[in-house]
């Protein structure tokens, strides 16, 4: 990996999504949605929208958001949940009803050997 492509301290966000067919457009409709919020964000770097064509992994939708630093995350946190609520959308609530499994964590890069 090339030292010019790492930031220290970048925070990732990767979701990673068993979308059942009949949810796709439904499911891709909230991302788009909550993404293009993220991009006007303080601290975006940038963003990934990935969708699974051949193997046999489990998630067919991976989203991956790379942020400047932790404290940049915390500041945007609020800020969706409270987009989301301006628009009555529950990522909860959503995921339980379209039958997602979802798989939310953030990553830090591990250092080079």
């Amino acid at each position: 990996m090339s030292k010019i492509n790492q930031r220290d301290g970048s925070v990732f966000r990767v979701d990673k999504f068993v979308v059942p067919a009949e949810a796709r457009e439904e499911i891709l409709g909230k991302v788009r949605m909550t993404h293009e919020l993220l991009r006007q964000q303080d601290g975006f770097v940038q963003d990934f929208l990935l969708e699974q064509f051949s193997g046999p992994g489990e998630f067919n939708i991976v989203t991956m958001v790379e942020w400047e630093s932790q404290a940049a995350v915390d500041k945007v946190v609020p800020i969706v949940k409270a987009a989301h609520e301006r628009v009555a959308f529950s990522p909860q609530e959503t995921i339980a009803r379209l039958g997602v499994k979802a798989d939310i964590a953030n990553y830090q890069r591990l250092p080079e050997l």
